[in-house]
């Protein structure tokens, strides 16, 4: 069968072959709980996930879980990658810097977030800051080693030609060196608040008022699992929207390198 070329076009769409992959999902989910192979308690058909998810939001649950987790992803992560950036770029122009932190980043890089949360806990309490300590510690050692990599790629000809033609220090570093390894700093960031969501949540299951970690332990307690499913719905959709975001600004702000 041969295709129409409009036809073709627009199931080779990035949007459209999206949308067909989570909609696959979503009909393999629903002939699951329908056909009753899966015991509701462990697997709730859509159905009864949309009705929780309602419910969370008629109660204001849902948007205050929601915004709580954002506001301490969102200020952890604005941290890590502010003092990433100037530190990274430091590491990637300058050999002494960058042996002498590489080896205490690599090293601590290895060492599991979450294994800090008692240290956290004990040092700062159960209030807001361990958790942003937490996204903190989580990611701004990759930030700043995937930065510095980035720096360390710059072809050595862009640096020379500048040079060539009187550039020095900071003119080379604003106009040469930031240019260049503007979409991958991006993109690190893209990359690297997929692990910020990750440590909200285990930071919530463990210590929270509310948040969606908190409310998915608080479900997991009560053997809810539509509830959990809403959680991790939520989670993902923020996550889905944060990057398409980074993939916008990239577009629109890094579109030389697109």
């Amino acid at each position: 069968m041969v295709w129409p070329p409009a036809l073709r076009r627009f199931f080779h769409h990035p949007w459209v072959l999206g949308v067909l992959g989570i909609l696959t999902v979503f009909v393999a989910w629903f002939l699951a709980t329908s056909s009753g192979m899966v015991d509701k308690l462990f697997l709730p058909g859509p159905g009864a996930v949309w009705l929780a998810g309602t419910d969370q939001f008629q109660q204001g649950i849902l948007v205050k879980d929601a915004i709580a987790s954002i506001q301490r992803v969102f200020l952890g992560f604005v941290i890590s990658a502010g003092l990433a950036l100037p530190i990274g770029i430091a590491m990637g122009t300058n050999r002494t810097i960058c042996y002498l932190l590489e080896p205490l980043m690599g090293l601590i890089r290895y060492m599991p977030a979450p294994a800090f949360i008692p240290l956290l806990i004990i040092y700062f309490g159960l209030e807001e800051l361990p958790k942003v300590m937490l996204i903190f510690i989580g990611t701004f050692f990759f930030n700043t080693l995937m930065i510095m990599d980035a720096v360390k790629f710059v072809p050595s000809e862009l640096v020379e030609t500048a040079l060539t033609l009187g550039g020095r220090g900071l003119p080379i570093l604003t106009r040469v060196v930031a240019p260049f390894i503007a979409p991958q700093v991006l993109d690190t960031y893209r990359i690297n608040m997929a692990s910020a969501w990750n440590l909200v949540i285990v930071a919530e299951l463990v210590a929270a008022n509310e948040g969606l970690g908190k409310r998915i332990s608080l479900a997991q307690r009560f053997l809810r699992t539509d509830e959990i499913f809403v959680g991790l719905i939520v989670i993902g959709l923020i996550g889905l929207i944060i990057d398409l975001g980074f993939r916008f600004l990239m577009r629109r702000a890094c579109s030389w390198a697109n």
